[in-house]
């Protein structure tokens, strides 16, 4: 764990590959901020990140809000005030059409939201500008023009036609430009405003706009009706003219074929002719014929076969019935004398005469009868045979007549149209007379527009929030835009997110005149607290711990590298590790006046070809902690280091030492760090708080890329807890000085915090 942060590990490798991080020699290099911005996206808003960014440019964002601010107060108050007057009408939705009831001033159909759309534009039209203008003689009113800002209407010699126009299209322009329609929501009302900076003039162009309006509608649906008078008066005429001429080719066509139809009184229905007149009346009279042969002729079948005495007509004749009734009777009273005389009594023979000639009365009338019978069947037979023969030869005649008839009912229906429209017109037009001067309307003022008791605009609060939030919003951009050109690497998470690398430890920055071996050797001080913490980090880097050798080096001289190499071999000589401290800087050593050593031998001394390290290795003052200077200065240190016995020197120091620390070069402007970081198991990148360079150390870290270096960590030095609290309170995080009076909180000045 290094600063409280957990390290990742695996199981079978250490280190961070800088070809897998984007810095290997083919690879190009991530954008400066493409981790950070990849994870950023990945995990969703990060609050802090952004409030970390805004305290850091609080002071950039300050001043430009406070000049927006300053700004939007001096234009608010330089600002002339203008008023604003509204008034409020109703457009109501109408849909006459020509021909239908109503006033025929032409179809406005199509949706609500289409005529509303319609009314909105007519209201910022032009003309109705123009009629506003004529109607108030705005285009010679000094006056309007000089409260509107425009220079005086008239001027010397300047009533000429053109002069006139230009002075009228002025005034038209003005009144556009300041004319607002807003309709209102859910509903048919329409605010109409006008603003100026006078409100009584806002107010009478608000009204004027309003009443020009419907005057300009009422216009326009008079306009609409003289126009359907003049097109029906032309329609009239020329319907008229073709029912005319359809009227005298029909008669003259029924003449010539002697066609005569017979037209009911009263009725509108065409006639029918005379022929299939008759034809209809004796079909009619032939039907009711037939119905009474039928009839008698059934009758007659039945009494043909029948007793006279059960045909059904001679059983209801009221004479037979009274003879039968008087047979009966006598019939009777001669039974009664029978049984007193006998039949050859006078009396008894005179009613038996009497009996026989009622019963002769009674065959003769029921043969009368069924004669009767017979007759009535001969009459209806000859009576069908009759009415049949006239209709067969009507039928021919009708025939003929309808063949006749084809265009003469052509010419008919023509007629009939002719007329159906030409009564139509007649109405409608009598309808445009009565209703022509009728001036319907459906625009009317609910509210006329008062002069306002105070201005609309300029808006104080309103124009300084706009400041605000456009000072705001300039100095988040600003932010952003330095923050994605800050180049320098100021804190722990900079070098993470902005080179991609992560960060085993930090070191605080020392105070003035503090020697650094000093502050390592006080166990006790945030300095050597912090050295220690990345020597935690380097044990648990890899399954074994600490790497056997190890590289320190950085972008450019004077980051602390050389200090960092000798802490970390101290710190890993302090828990009874057997260390050699090796000054690998064979351009420029300073490793030995740390130590308190010397130069005059060493590694330059064994790459050249001497034999042994004993003779080279010198002791220091710190127990297991032994030291190799840099020895004379070459003339070709990257031929040293690149030549076979470099591998040869960390493998023999590693048969006699448990760490090899190598105090580097620095990697920009050398070749050595690359070809000395193949060699070594890890190497720990150096990087100065605020003085190390994104582009610096990204190219750094490419070209160690190039020799397939492993990367064991940065480690940012000089860092200054104090004043990165703009961060995020890594006074907290990263202050190691837990016994300095510094780290006190207000009220405890002067006590010492317990470690």
């Amino acid at each position: 764990m290094a600063n409280g942060k957990p390290l990742k590990n695996n199981a079978s490798s250490f280190g961070w590959s800088l070809s897998d991080r984007g810095f290997g020699p083919v690879s190009e290099p991530h954008s400066a901020a493409g981790s950070a911005e990849t994870d950023s996206l990945a995990s969703g808003f990060d609050l802090a990140t952004y409030w970390r960014l805004a305290v850091k440019w609080r002071l950039l964002i300050l001043i430009l809000t406070a000049a927006c601010l300053a700004i939007g107060l001096a234009v608010t108050m330089l600002t002339p005030p203008i008023y604003r007057a509204s008034s409020v009408i109703q457009i109501d939705r109408e849909t006459p059409q020509v021909f239908r009831d109503g006033v025929p001033t032409g179809d406005r159909g199509g949706s609500s939201l289409e005529f509303l759309s319609t009314q909105y534009g007519l209201l910022h039209s032009r003309s109705l500008a123009e009629r506003v203008v004529n109607s108030l003689d705005l285009a010679n009113s000094d006056t309007f023009l000089e409260q509107m800002g425009q220079p005086a209407a008239k001027s010397a010699g300047a009533d000429t036609p053109d002069a006139v126009n230009r002075r009228r299209d002025r005034a038209t322009r003005i009144v556009m430009a300041n004319l607002d329609v807003a309709p209102v929501s859910n509903s048919r009302l329409v605010r109409v405003s006008f603003k100026s900076p006078s409100p009584q003039l806002s107010a009478q162009l608000a009204n004027a706009i309003s009443e020009n309006f419907i005057q300009a509608n009422l216009d326009h649906k008079f306009e609409s009706s003289a126009y359907v008078r003049e097109f029906l008066e032309k329609q009239i005429e020329e319907t008229k003219q073709k029912l005319e001429d359809t009227e005298r080719e029909l008669v003259a066509y029924a003449s010539g074929q002697q066609i005569i139809n017979i037209t009911e009184p009263n009725s509108d229905t065409q006639g029918q002719s005379l022929t299939t007149t008759n034809l209809i009346a004796l079909n009619n009279s032939l039907v009711e014929a037939r119905s009474r042969r039928v009839s008698a002729e059934e009758k007659w079948r039945q009494a043909q076969s029948a007793a006279v005495m059960s045909i059904p007509e001679v059983v209801d004749s009221a004479p037979i019935q009274t003879m039968i009734a008087e047979r009966a009777r006598l019939d009777g009273q001669y039974r009664e004398q029978l049984e007193i005389y006998k039949p050859d009594y006078p009396a008894m023979q005179q009613l038996r005469a009497q009996i026989d000639g009622i019963d002769r009365q009674i065959a003769s009338l029921g043969s009368n009868i069924k004669q009767s019978i017979r007759n009535q069947f001969v009459i209806a037979a000859n009576e069908e045979r009759s009415l049949q023969a006239q209709v067969d030869g009507l039928t021919g005649n009708v025939l003929d007549l309808r063949q006749r008839s084809i265009q003469y009912n052509i010419l008919q229906r023509e007629l009939d149209t002719s007329r159906e429209l030409y009564d139509g017109l007649l109405q409608r037009y009598k309808e445009v007379g009565v209703t022509g001067g009728v001036t319907t309307n459906n625009i009317a003022i609910i509210d006329r527009a008062q002069a306002p008791g105070r201005p609309s605009s300029p808006n104080l609060l309103i124009n300084l929030a706009i400041a605000l939030f456009v000072g705001l919003g300039l100095g988040a951009l600003s932010a952003f835009i330095l923050e994605a050109l800050d180049e320098s690497l100021a804190t722990p998470e900079d070098v993470e997110t902005k080179v991609g690398v992560p960060v085993l430890g930090v070191i605080p920055k020392l105070g003035d005149g503090i020697n650094p071996i000093v502050a390592l050797d006080d166990i006790r001080s945030g300095f050597s607290e912090a050295y220690y913490a990345l020597r935690t980090a380097l044990q648990f880097s890899t399954p074994q711990g600490a790497p056997a050798s190890i590289l320190i080096t950085s972008s450019r001289p004077g980051e602390g590298k050389s200090t960092t190499a000798f802490a970390v071999a101290h710190n890993l000589a302090r828990v009874g590790r057997r260390v050699l401290l090796v000054d690998g800087d064979l351009r420029r050593p300073s490793l030995h006046r740390v130590v308190g050593g010397t130069n005059n031998v060493g590694v330059s001394n064994f790459l050249s070809g001497s034999d042994g390290l004993a003779d080279k290795v010198q002791p220091t003052s710190h127990p297991n902690l032994a030291f190799i200077a840099c020895g004379p200065i070459p003339p070709n240190p990257a031929e040293l280091w690149g030549g076979d016995r470099a591998t040869a020197f960390v493998q023999e120091a590693l048969t006699q030492f448990d760490h090899v620390i190598i105090d580097g070069p620095p990697v920009l402007g050398f070749a050595d760090a690359p070809i000395l970081a193949a060699q070594v198991t890890g190497f720990l990148f150096v990087a100065e708080s605020r003085g190390a360079r994104r582009s610096q150390v990204r190219g750094a870290l490419r070209r160690l890329a190039s020799g397939h270096a492993r990367l064991l960590g940065v480690v940012l030095t000089k860092f200054n807890a104090r004043a990165a609290t703009s961060y995020g309170g890594y006074d907290y995080a990263y202050d190691y000085d837990y016994a300095a009076d510094s780290t006190a909180r207000p009220g405890d000045k002067g006590r010492r915090a317990p470690r």
